[in-house]
């Protein structure tokens, strides 16, 4: 069976912030990492904008492998990616914007108007 990933919006404004979903259904654990003067890329570990899929923290639908976090954000741009398990760092493929990460990859990119 072939794995086709869901097409999600790109991170859009909701109530109490910011909403990035991403689809990892055999993910263990989704981190959001980035720019953001809280993050600074996880440097203070893996417990930072945790993701979930478990249908609360912006998530709609629990156990759908769609992994989903709001982030309330101040105006100004921001580069991200999403965590995988860990160890994967990849890029939002529904983010409207990417740049290089200086690494050989991809940051994505997102602007609060």
């Amino acid at each position: 069976m072939h794995y086709i990933k869901k097409r999600l919006s790109p991170p859009y404004p909701v109530d109490s912030g910011i909403l990035f979903q991403y689809d990892a259904p055999s993910a263990r654990q989704v981190n959001l990492a980035g720019n953001f003067p809280d993050n600074e890329w996880l440097k203070n570990g893996d417990n930072v904008d945790v993701m979930y899929d478990n249908g609360m923290n912006g998530d709609k639908v629990a156990g759908d492998g769609v992994w989903s976090i709001v982030k309330p954000l101040p105006k100004g741009r921001y580069e991200y990616k999403f965590v995988i398990d860990r160890n994967s760092w990849l890029k939002d493929p529904n983010a409207l914007d990417s740049i290089s990460d200086g690494y050989g990859g991809e940051n994505s990119v997102l602007i609060v108007k």
